[in-house]
Parts: C-alpha cells; sequence; structure tokens
C-alpha cells in the first residue's frame, strides 16, 4: 500500500509540472456536471485555485468570452451525445484578462451512466499573436505583388488560394477571384500535369528546383507557354507553393507545334502501364519503355538492334511468333493471347498488340503492345478452387443441418404418436443433443464467415489467460474431467489478434479432449507456448487415438473426418488453418494411430504494428 501511495505522490507532482491544465470533468446521470479533478496550473490559466474551482459553484459560462460561448456549448452538447472527442479553442478570461485557449479530451461511459471526460487545457495566446502578425504581412505581400509585371500564384493542398491581377489576365480570367478555389493543375497541360506533381512535391520538401519552361491552359483552353519558377512559401500557416511566370507564348509559337508533338509522344510511351517496345522495319528493338523492362526484366542496352523473338519467344512458340511477324509485316494489326518469357527465365501470360507504323504506303516500323495477364489467369484458376469448395460447402452444410433437423422431428413425430408410451424425457434428451450438435455446427460456420471476413486486430494478449479460458470453456465436454492439463508459457509479451489466437487455441484443445483414449487415466493435453519479440511458437500435443498417417495431410480440409468418433462440423481444424494462415503464420502436425498427436504453429509477433 504505501508503494501504491508514493508512485501516486510521485504522478501528481509530475502532472503539477507539466506545462498544461490537466483536468477529469463528469457529467453525471442525475443532471449534475463538473470538475472532479483540475491540476494547480488552472490558478495561472484561469486565476482560481482547483479547491475552489472544483466546488462547483462557479459556471464555466463566467469564464468564456461571450462571443465564444455559442460554439462551447455546442461542441460540448455535440461531444457528450456521441461520446466522442472533444476539442475546442476559444477566449477564456484569466488573471490577465482573456486569453486563447485549446482543449482537448476523450470522454469514457462508465457503467452507472456517468460520462467521464479526461483532457488538456494550453494556453495559445502567443500562437493567435502570431497567426494574427503573419495575416498582416500576407497583406503587406498582397499590395506588393499587384504591381508586379508578373503572374503569381499560391497554391496549398493542390488548390490556388491567392493570385495576382496579371496572373488573372495571362489566366483569361476577369478577376483574380475566378481562380481562387479551383485545382492548381487545371491551368497545367495535361501532358505536364505529372512533371508538376514531381516539382510540387520537390519544392514541399525543400528541395530547390530550378525555373522551367512549361504550358498552361487558359480559361477559354487556350494554351500559353511560360516560364515558371517555384518556390515554398506558408500561406495563413499552412505550407504552399508560390509560382512565378511570364507568358512566352509569342516567342515559343514557332516551335510549339513541335515541341507538343515530340512531349505527348515521349510522356505516352514512357508514363502508359502497358509494357510497349517500338521495332524498326526489320524487327529490332529500337526502344522499350519502363512498363516493359518491368514485365520482362530487359533494358534498352540489352535489347537495342536485336532480334526481338529471339529474347522472349520460347523455344517451343517460335513458330507462332514468326507467324505474328509475318502477320504485321503486312500492315495487318494484331491481337493474340500467350506466353513469353523473361530474362529470369519465368514464363509470363499476355495479351499482345501489334499495331504496324506505316509512312505514306511504307511501313517503318513495328508498336508490340504487352499486357500482362498472369495475375488474371491465377485469379481465375482460384475462383474456379473456391466455386469447388462452395459447392463442397453448400452441400455439406445443407446435409449437417438436415440431419440433426430431420432426427428432431423424427423424435417429435414417435412422441406424438397415439398409444406411444415410451419415456418421453428420453426423446427430449436425445432432441436437445441433436438441438447441440446443431448448434454446434452453426457456430463453426459463423467462425468460419468471421475468419474470412474480419480484419487481423492487432492487441497485446494474455495467452495463458486464453488457455486457461478456452479449458474452462470446454469442460461441458465428456471427459473433460479425465484430461490432465500441462500449459507451459515462456517468454515476452505477444501482441496478435486476440479473436484468431482464441479459435486456434479452443479447436486444438476441444480436439485433444473429444478423441482421447477412453477409459485411459493418463490422459493429457500438453500446451507449450514461446514468446520472442519476433515469434510466437505454439505446441498443443495429446496422447489420444492420433490419426492415420495416411489421413494427416488432408486433416486441414473442409469437413473433412479422420476418425468414426467424430460428430463435430468438419470445420474445426479448417477454421484453425485459416486463422494461422491470416495471421502469416505456419503449421505442422505429427501424428500417429494410438500414440497421440502434436500441433506446432508459428506465429509473428506482431508487437510494434
Amino acid at each position: 500500500m504505501g508503494g501504491t501511495q508514493v508512485f501516486r505522490s510521485d504522478l501528481h507532482k509530475l502532472v503539477d509540472q507539466l506545462p498544461v491544465v490537466v483536468f477529469e470533468y463528469t457529467f453525471f446521470p442525475e443532471g449534475y456536471r463538473g470538475f472532479t479533478y483540475i491540476s494547480p496550473r488552472c490558478e495561472e490559466l484561469l486565476g482560481l485555485r482547483p479547491e475552489t474551482i472544483m466546488e462547483g459553484r462557479l459556471s464555466i459560462d463566467n469564464f468564456i468570452h461571450p462571443d465564444d460561448l455559442g460554439a462551447f456549448h455546442t461542441s460540448v452538447e455535440q461531444s457528450v451525445q456521441t461520446v466522442s472527442e472533444w476539442s475546442w479553442k476559444g477566449r477564456c478570461k484569466g488573471r490577465k484578462g482573456y486569453s486563447w485557449i485549446e482543449t482537448k479530451s476523450s470522454p469514457i461511459q462508465k457503467e452507472d451512466g456517468r460520462i467521464v471526460y479526461h483532457g488538456i487545457i494550453s494556453d495559445i495566446t502567443e500562437t493567435k499573436e502570431l497567426e494574427d502578425r503573419q495575416r498582416f504581412s500576407e497583406s503587406r505581400y498582397r499590395n506588393l505583388v499587384e504591381q508586379l509585371p508578373l503572374g503569381i500564384v499560391i497554391h496549398s493542398d493542390g488548390i490556388i488560394r491567392f493570385a495576382n491581377a496579371h496572373a488573372a489576365r495571362l489566366i483569361g480570367a476577369q478577376d483574380p477571384s475566378e481562380l481562387l478555389g479551383r485545382e492548381a493543375l487545371q491551368f497545367v497541360h495535361p501532358d505536364l500535369r505529372s512533371i508538376a506533381k514531381e516539382r510540387i512535391a520537390s519544392i514541399l520538401s525543400g528541395q530547390q528546383v530550378p525555373p522551367m519552361e512549361t504550358r498552361f491552359l487558359r480559361l477559354d483552353g487556350k494554351e500559353i507557354i511560360v516560364n515558371s519558377a517555384g518556390n515554398p512559401y506558408v500561406y495563413e500557416g499552412q505550407p504552399a507553393v508560390q509560382v512565378i511566370f511570364a507568358d512566352i507564348t509569342d516567342r515559343k509559337a514557332a516551335e510549339a507545334g513541335y515541341l507538343r508533338a515530340e512531349t505527348l509522344f515521349f510522356e505516352l510511351f514512357k508514363h502508359t502501364p502497358l509494357a510497349i517496345v517500338l521495332l524498326n522495319e526489320r524487327s529490332e528493338v529500337v526502344q522499350v519503355n519502363k512498363g516493359f523492362e518491368a514485365l520482362f526484366g530487359y533494358t534498352l542496352d540489352e535489347l537495342a538492334g536485336k532480334i526481338l523473338t529471339e529474347a522472349i519467344v520460347p523455344a517451343e512458340l517460335e513458330q507462332e511468333g514468326n507467324e505474328i511477324n509475318s502477320l504485321i509485316t503486312e500492315n495487318k494489326v494484331i491481337r493474340v493471347e500467350t506466353v513469353r518469357r523473361r530474362k529470369d527465365g519465368q514464363d509470363v501470360s499476355v495479351i499482345i498488340y501489334g499495331v504496324p507504323v506505316v509512312l505514306g504506303e511504307k511501313k517503318i516500323g513495328i508498336f508490340g503492345m504487352y499486357v500482362d495477364i498472369t495475375e488474371r489467369q491465377r485469379m481465375e484458376e482460384e475462383l474456379k478452387i473456391r466455386n469447388a469448395e462452395l459447392d463442397n460447402f453448400v452441400y455439406k452444410v445443407s446435409h449437417d443441418l438436415r440431419a440433426p433437423l430431420s432426427s428432431v422431428l423424427g423424435l417429435a413425430h414417435l412422441a406424438a404418436m397415439p398409444g406411444n408410451r415410451d419415456d418421453l424425457s428420453a426423446y427430449v434428451r436425445l432432441m436437445g443433443e441433436k438441438a447441440l450438435q446443431l448448434d454446434h455446427f452453426i457456430s463453426d460456420v459463423l467462425s468460419h464467415s468471421k475468419n474470412l471476413k474480419m480484419e487481423v486486430t492487432v492487441d497485446r494478449v494474455d495467452v495463458r489467460e486464453i488457455i486457461h479460458k478456452t479449458f474452462t470453456d470446454l469442460s461441458f465436454l465428456t471427459g473433460a474431467e479425465e484430461i490432465r492439463k500441462r500449459i507451459i508459457v515462456t517468454g515476452t509479451e505477444l501482441y496478435s489478434d486476440q479473436w484468431r489466437l482464441g479459435e486456434i487455441f479452443r479447436n486444438l484443445i476441444s480436439n485433444a479432449i473429444k478423441y482421447r483414449k477412453l477409459n485411459y487415466p493418463e490422459a493429457e493435453v500438453r500446451v507449450e507456448v514461446k514468446v520472442t519479440e519476433r515469434a510466437c511458437e505454439i505446441v498443443v500435443a495429446d496422447n489420444g487415438i492420433g490419426v492415420d498417417k495416411g489421413f494427416a495431410p488432408r486433416i486441414f480440409e473442409m469437413f473433412f473426418r479422420a476418425s468414426d468418433r467424430s460428430d463435430g462440423s468438419g470445420l474445426g481444424l479448417y477454421i484453425v488453418k485459416n486463422a494461422v494462415d491470416r495471421l502469416a503464420g505456419t503449421i505442422e502436425v505429427e501424428s500417429e494411430t494410438g500414440l497421440g498427436t502434436t500441433f506446432r504453429i508459428v506465429l509473428p509477433n506482431l508487437i510494434g504494428k
């Protein structure tokens, strides 16, 4: 007890030394509200001692500036109604008059109906004064730039916040206000927007970006060529970019057509997500884009001047490659779904589009475009597997749902037959067993569905508590009281998905109990867990009836039952395997008939994730 008092004393000292006011404010279900704790710093900020404030005789309205009072009450009521985080900025009366404060707090809904807010109050008067001075500086800046014969625009978060009159005229606006609120990239030529984005990112990161010639689009759609320079800027307290530009359209008019066509082709070829290769009339490689390099692993230096089919066409498809080249030579556009080979020897499924490039009536080259469909084919194969699983799932679910229901209906029919003098309590007991069997089956189906749909949630978990709770929850199983438990947990803290970890232990331990050796006094379940900073190693072992080695590869299949003693859903180990997979872990099983079964699981420790 004494140690706890010392700890609390030290904690209060720490709170008292913080440069903010720490408080607890409680809304009671009876309608009363008030401070239930406030740190001594309140005397500096509000001019009142903590004891005076917590007496509750003074209303908060006495401290809030009248102009800020309405917004204050609105924000408080919204937070209380939704039990959500509350923050507010406004003026508050203290020893030196009104000062600006900022409050932040989080509510907790108690079981007895109280809503308790824990938060801090900070003095932000100096920050507000700096903001006011910044607004004054921006006003002087506006007056200066309006006199310059240059277009000046400031944008933040991609939106234009300021434009001078000259910029408005260059862009074709009657007034600068027509540009405010628009996206800055709207006025950059589409071919150059990717470059503009890169330059903006560099400027905002503090890098020096040299001036460049670029193209803007006016409001009337007319294109102008400008010299543009960008610099980092702080506008209304937010990071921004200042762009200064001058119209050089007349000087560049003579070369504009050539530059536009060249840029369009280069940007299209370079940035398209398709893998594209340009061949000359002899089918030799002239150019490849980044998409081609990424798909096939070859650079232009490795392929330039070489016959493309010799590099990427598998030997068994050489004839197909030659036929495709022949068709393109006849100025035909082709589309083929086939296989090509990467530099690393791996085959990749692709759709090939071959387009002849013709000047006049003469073919001068070939555009080859490749679309990677490997993932599509993989998904199609996976879809076939999933559809087969779904068919099996529907069949088994319908069968396993109908079986206990049919038993219950049969027993109900027998009980209702005239002259039946059987013990009806036996019928009721059998009905209960079938209903319980049905409930367990539905529970497993729901667990399977939840495991597939629910995202992985990482929390600090108490493995020992999960294991003990699992044994307690399974104590209803027949033979559970006969099992000797050995639980060993060692290591550091574990961060993982608590629900999936619980499902793993529940299914493995319940199997160990169900498939124990009958009338065997030494029946045992051993659970060992070793946690390191990188991984969690789990061993669940029993000395039960075991599994025939021929069945071992199939025990994780949906609805597979390896024993005639199985009265479960056949989903347990399937759920375990899926849960382990969702946690990016591995699972192995060793089993031998009559000697027992051992599961070994390794899961990553998601600490820090």
